[in-house]
């Protein structure tokens, strides 16, 4: 596993495990929906993975960003897909999501370099 991943995905681990030991009622149910937004549904798991995408880019959420670059690229998602996912992100919401553009295509080579998709 790349680094870059494995560091993103120990630290993310890490920190919701010490936020959900919290006990927390609302904070448990937000988790919860947001697990089964992302659920196999009407849409696809691979479909809601790339919206969440452009609405991490859209919203500059560089740690939202590579988590569904993550989740993508585990659902098959492919890099042209992803790509053309990220395009609109960028017209959708100007060209101060560049920068992102360019950490999330950085994120998604980490994730190729563990296994090729």
């Amino acid at each position: 596993m790349s680094k870059k991943v494995q560091e993103f995905n120990e630290y993310r681990s890490k920190m919701n495990e010490k936020i959900l030991s919290s006990d927390n009622k609302v904070i448990k149910r937000i988790f919860n929906l947001d697990t089964n937004a992302y659920a196999e549904g009407h849409l696809s798991v691979k479909t809601k993975e790339l919206l969440g995408l452009v609405a991490s880019a859209v919203l500059r959420c560089d740690d939202c960003i590579a988590y569904h670059l993550d989740t993508a690229y585990k659902s098959g998602v492919t890099k042209e897909e992803m790509m053309e996912t990220m395009s609109i992100a960028t017209l959708v919401g100007g060209t101060i999501v560049i920068p992102h553009l360019r950490r999330a295509v950085e994120f998604w080579e980490a994730l190729e370099e563990e296994t090729p998709n």
